[in-house]
């Protein structure tokens, strides 16, 4: 079919009809060219053989073993961190443990030993008080004998004088119920001791409640101190005992001894937290 327009016009009129359906045949062709290009690069990519694809894959793989190098090793590092704060914490509890039974074990022992010596005063005033009760029926045995041949008569007294009411054995008895009641009070009971002048104190130490005051510090039993004489070593050693006048401690030995808190205040020992 031909245009009756072209047919009609002048050549030059014809050809300047014609180039742009040229130049447009001419995009097409590059369009094609260009789709065909994209569609063999899209191959190659699916294919995995494009190089702009390869290229960014290999870095994205280093990365990714890099990476997962890294974890692996902070991985190690929380679980040896986890595993050395669980082997310390069962160090620490079995430290704890030890240090509960030896101090249970101290306490126990030194009550057991204060038991003791109260039995021991109180078998002491017994025998005491059952030789005593002897000679007081041997001699009322003696003053009931009519026919003795010893009897003495009644001393007559004159002036003023005293008179005892109570029994030798009734005295007896009493003095055994004083000595029982001091013992009871333990090491807080009060002994009467003859005047003493007062002396200067170089340090301030006193105990109070089982604790031991000392230059501005307190001390209690289970504590690690450690023992300065003066022209000796300083020593370490655990408080056992706090009583109102003495301070016992057991040395790394095993070995027990006292300190008393008079030798603390005259200066002639001193103490610090070890």
């Amino acid at each position: 079919m031909k245009c009756p327009i072209l047919k009609n016009s002048s050549p030059i009129s014809r050809i300047n009809a014609v180039h742009p359906f040229r130049i447009l045949y001419q995009y097409f062709v590059l369009y094609k060219e260009r789709l065909s290009q994209v569609d063999a690069k899209l191959q190659e990519v699916i294919a995995g053989k494009a190089p702009e694809y390869l290229e960014p894959l290999a870095t994205l793989q280093e990365n990714m073993q890099i990476r997962t190098k890294v974890a692996g090793i902070y991985r190690e590092l929380c679980l040896e961190s986890v595993k050395n704060k669980y082997e310390c914490e069962i160090q620490a509890s079995r430290q704890h443990c030890e240090s509960e039974k030896l101090l249970l074990y101290d306490t126990v022992q030194s009550e057991l030993e204060e038991k003791i010596r109260r039995l021991e005063e109180d078998r002491h005033s017994i025998d005491i008080t059952s030789e005593l009760w002897n000679d007081e029926l041997q001699s009322r045995k003696k003053r009931k004998d009519p026919f003795s041949p010893d009897k003495k008569k009644p001393v007559v007294v004159s002036g003023p004088y005293i008179v005892y009411m109570l029994q030798d054995l009734d005295i007896l008895e009493d003095w055994t119920t004083i000595r029982k009641a001091m013992a009871t009070l333990g090491p807080h009971r009060v002994k009467t001791e003859p005047p003493v002048k007062l002396e200067k104190h170089l340090h301030s130490a006193r105990s109070e409640e089982g604790r031991l005051y000392y230059d501005g510090e307190w001390y209690i039993r289970g504590q690690t101190i450690c023992i300065d004489k003066k022209d000796e070593c300083p020593t370490s050693a655990v408080i056992t005992t706090i009583n109102h006048d003495e301070v016992w401690f057991k040395r790394p030995d095993g070995s027990k001894s006292k300190l008393y808190i008079s030798q603390l205040q005259k200066g002639k020992y001193s103490i610090k937290h070890s």
